[in-house]
């Protein structure tokens, strides 16, 4: 085949500047040929060299004494959770590709992240998703505002399509939902892994450029840590798993561009497609090759293919490699270099064996009945060298292509829509007239609304290792003898009783990028806060973090501020709970012609419980419990009293506008030790977190969130006295004509349903109430009994009056909304 001439338009093609086409010729001291392009193109890209965004990287805490494997060693992060056992974790994006294919974009997702746990040498025990998209109803106002950018100016403006647009919208939306929730389930079901937790957030901004990240976790014996590097000159190089195609193609390099109608239809071939069936043979073949010993060093072909994973195995040991795409496996007729080396084609593996063990490689692979192929070699010379047809087509320095990528200290400019944020306050805003019904239409927003249209496809009880399953503040699995991989014979000669201890780990997914549109530095510390505050709620403390930086175009210096000031959030937050980042992933350029998406800086937290019986849930338990609120029910000090970027704002109001709710750090510590300390003494029956729709949305969640079966529902009801609680004032400025901060009448919605931090709803037995509030006021944290558990309705008693409604009418709005629209 002719390979193309290196043209400048070419190389614009390839997403490479003129620079560092530059550099590229500067490495080479020659011109590139056709595959050694594409190679330098997708290896540069964001996704795969993050050359935007490494400097803010660097600020992350990455540092622990339980930290094994930390951030940007391997593959994914390993934490130690005791008695020699290790957990490894990582969550990444599958956006651009879930916007093409929602199906195929969500399945590669999941198979992706998946492979990045089994090549650290663990078994995948579960997995979690967090997910955004447009809006599926068209009862939010319409003037929910967005960023929009262009050359010129970044403002806030109002979106107003024609019915017949917003139908179509609505119905796109939907589909890229429905899409993406199918493939999860078909890949996580399939490949026999539970889906135990996840959230799922609705908002304009997603529209054109839904959010898929996918995260996984696994565990280990510390001697069976895998690493991804070429060790061993004259090794052999296998390649296992199905056949190269052309699917998938540069899709890395997709992934690091704009989304357009015209780039979504060209790079329809750049979606992968994905076999949950042969990743469970991959997955069960290379566990038990690890054990053999045979293995030097291991790595998936993901982002990249066979490019990343040749370049990034050579360059971590200081090797190099050479590789034969004659012996490739390949699954089209007359597949060019460029073709091969960039194909993104699932399910495969680059295993570097041991020399003069090659036999028990292909025993074991014929034995699962994989493909595989001995198609290279380690060097000393720190190239990747890559030949086809005997002649040599990639010669490029490893190190350099993998590691040296250009990075760029971009420009942030604060944007001038903040100014309006910033001045936003309550005048013209209506008090709640008619709270009830508010809330019923709160938790019918499926932002809030039950997510068990989404967690039902899920298989979230496979291996028999869920405790707490989907619907909780945070899922609890259990660690035990068989979820581990099968021991080398020198290894179980060490071990002895392979039993285990079992322990109990809790994981969870946060972010409201409303909030982080409003504020990213503020936005990002409540995200890291609120997960651990989720773990909390279950009882445990925080391991360790992985984040997924969804942000839009690096290139703009307003969009940049918002990453610079995202990352400054998470840090700080990371740094607070000493919950260090483990890795993760950087997905920019998420922007449609309609505009860029609110920058989500997601984060999941991974935590340990100590103790089975302080393993906790958020719904509440018998009659005659007491009710507790830990945490000011008002923030007196803000002056749109945390209804800023609220819930109540968005869905009642139909704006998305003010500074969200303050996050103290220290504040929100202090509570979460003061909680844990609660559940480790026995004294806490249930514990829910107050985040969207506020205090009275969190009473209601705890009234009806248990499930007793498949179907069934345990609605528990409360009746809450508020009268004497967190007073807001009426006015703007939250002061009287004599300068205190409290005045009448009082703001309603604020009590109920603003969004103030650091706040969490318990339980507990009625004799135990105070021996509750006592200890915790002597921790520094505020608290008061509020109400007790009972009946069949939610009844709450304010200053400006009561409200009672049946716990079936708040069931059926919450667990129902989604259902309604989707089925």
């Amino acid at each position: 085949m002719t390979e193309p001439a290196i043209t400048p338009e070419l190389v614009a093609k390839h997403n490479l500047t003129p620079e560092e086409y530059a550099h590229a010729v500067e490495i080479l001291g020659r011109t590139p040929s056709y595959t050694e392009l594409g190679i330098f193109s997708v290896m540069w890209s964001e996704h795969c060299s993050y050359k935007n965004t490494k400097p803010l990287l660097k600020t992350f805490p990455t540092k622990s004494p339980k930290i094994l494997v930390g951030a940007g060693e391997e593959n994914a992060g390993i934490i130690d959770i005791g008695d020699g056992i290790a957990i490894a974790f990582k969550i990444e994006s599958h956006n651009h590709p879930s916007a093409v294919e929602p199906f195929q974009g969500a399945t590669t997702g999941v198979g992706g992240i998946v492979r990045d746990i089994f090549t650290m040498g663990a078994r995948p025990v579960c997995a979690v998703n967090s997910l955004r998209f447009g809006p599926i109803t068209s009862d939010v106002g319409d003037d929910v505002r967005s960023l929009k950018s262009n050359s010129e100016s970044q403002s806030l403006v109002t979106s107003a399509p024609t019915n017949k647009d917003e139908d179509a919208q609505l119905k796109n939306n939907r589909r890229l939902f429905a899409g993406v929730v199918s493939g999860i389930a078909h890949y996580g079901n399939c490949f026999g892994i539970p889906t135990v937790a996840g959230e799922v957030y609705f908002d304009k901004t997603y529209q054109g450029n839904p959010l898929v990240n996918a995260f996984c976790l696994g565990v280990l014996r510390h001697e069976q840590i895998t690493r991804g590097a070429a060790k061993g000159v004259g090794n052999p190089v296998f390649y296992v798993g199905p056949a190269t195609g052309r699917d998938g193609l540069a899709g890395a390099a997709f992934a690091s561009q704009d989304l357009t109608e015209e780039s979504t239809e060209q790079q329809r071939g750049a979606v992968q497609v994905g076999d949950p069936f042969m990743e469970k043979l991959v997955c069960e073949a290379c566990l038990e090759l690890l054990a053999t010993g045979c293995v030097a060093g291991m790595q998936d072909m993901g982002a990249a293919g066979l490019t990343c994973s040749t370049c990034e195995m050579a360059a971590r040991a200081g090797t190099g490699i050479e590789i034969e795409l004659d012996k490739v496996p390949q699954r089209a007729p007359n597949m060019s270099s460029y073709e091969i080396m960039l194909s993104e084609s699932q399910e495969r593996m680059l295993i570097v064996v041991h020399k003069g063990r090659e036999e028990e490689v292909k025993r074991i692979f014929d034995k699962w009945d994989l493909p595989w192929s001995e198609i290279g070699i380690i060097t000393d010379t720190g190239h990747m060298k890559v030949r086809q047809g005997g002649k040599l087509v990639v010669d490029i320095p490893a190190r350099k292509i993998a590691d040296e990528s250009p990075v760029y200290q971009r420009e942030a400019v604060e944007p001038a829509y903040l100014k309006d944020v910033r001045a936003f306050r309550l005048d013209g805003i209506s008090d709640t007239q008619n709270p009830a019904e508010d809330l019923k239409k709160l938790l019918a927003w499926p932002s809030i609304a039950s997510k068990n249209w989404v967690y039902r496809q899920y298989d979230h009880q496979v291996r028999d290792g869920s405790v707490v399953l989907p619907g909780s503040d945070a899922a609890v699995i259990r660690i035990k003898t068989d979820s581990l991989p099968v021991m080398s014979a020198e290894l179980a000669a060490k071990v002895g009783d392979p039993t285990v201890s079992e322990k109990l780990i809790a994981m969870t997914v946060d972010c409201n990028g409303g909030y982080v549109y409003l504020d990213p530095y503020e936005g990002a510390k409540i995200a890291v806060a609120e997960a651990c505050r989720n773990l909390a709620c279950s009882g445990a403390l925080p391991l360790g973090a992985t984040d997924n930086l969804n942000m839009p175009s690096p290139l703009k210096p307003e969009l940049f501020w918002q990453i610079k000031e995202s990352v400054r959030g998470l840090a700080e937050g990371c740094k607070a709970f000493n919950a260090p980042v483990t890795g993760g992933n950087c997905s920019l350029y998420n922007q449609s012609p309609a505009g860029p998406i609110d920058p989500t800086p997601t984060i999941s937290v991974v935590g340990l419980i100590e103790k089975p019986e302080h393993v906790t849930t958020q719904w509440f338990k018998d009659e005659g419990d007491a009710i507790i609120l830990l945490g000011d029910a008002v923030d007196q000090a803000d002056p749109i009293f945390s209804l800023g970027g609220s819930a109540y704002l968005q869905v009642i109001h139909g704006k998305k506008n003010g500074s969200p709710p303050r996050c103290d750090l220290e504040v929100a510590k202090t509570l979460h030790t003061t909680l844990i300390g609660l559940i480790q003494s026995g004294l806490v029956k249930s514990a829910h977190d107050c985040s969207e729709g506020g205090l009275a949305v969190a009473l209601a969640e705890s009234c009806i969130s248990q499930l007793i079966a498949r179907d069934t529902p345990r609605l528990i009801g409360a009746t809450i006295d508020l009268s004497s609680v967190g007073q807001a004032s009426s006015r703007a400025d939250g002061q009287t004509n004599d300068g205190s901060s409290v005045a009448s009448p009082h703001r309603l919605d604020a009590l109920l349903f603003g969004e103030t931090q650091s706040r969490v709803v318990i339980s507990c037995k009625a004799l135990d109430a105070v021996k509750v509030v006592e200890r915790a006021k002597l921790m520094g944290v505020p608290a008061v009994q509020i109400g007790k558990v009972g009946g069949d309705k939610l009844t709450a008693k304010t200053a400006n009056g009561e409200f009672s409604t049946p716990l079936a009418e708040l069931h059926d709005a919450w667990w129902n909304s989604i259902a309604r629209v989707m089925d």
